[in-house]
């Protein structure tokens, strides 16, 4: 694969901070929705609060998947600080401009990822 420029990693740089805003946004706007079903709410029906109960979980299974990448996100931007970013954790050769634009958080290239699933 071909290194990244300057100007290329300038601007995966760039979108992994945005990802970040994205990403902290995104959970700051659900956080209130997160929060348990109160049980004993005489208002809402057994099969509403069955739907309430599988709706939360399932917005919950999100923010963790969100919580996840935003962690992924931050990583990457410590290994841009450390001149590290782009290399494959597996081969070590670079990941690939496409691929990082598609996916700016990876630390894989497409065949050590096809490899490991």
């Amino acid at each position: 694969m071909q290194t990244l420029s300057e100007e290329q990693r300038s601007e995966l740089a760039s979108d992994l901070e945005h990802l970040v805003h994205e990403l902290r946004q995104s959970l700051d706007g659900t956080e209130d929705a997160a929060r348990p079903i109160e049980l004993d709410q005489p208002a809402i029906g057994r099969v509403s609060r069955i739907d309430a109960i599988q709706q939360q979980k399932m917005l919950e299974a999100n923010r963790q998947a969100q919580q996840a990448r935003l962690g992924l996100v931050r990583s990457a931007i410590l290994r841009v600080g450390e001149d590290e970013y782009g290399d494959c954790r597996g081969c070590g050769e670079s990941i690939g401009y496409k691929r990082l634009k598609a996916r700016p958080e990876s630390v894989f290239c497409i065949e050590c990822q096809s490899a490991r699933e």
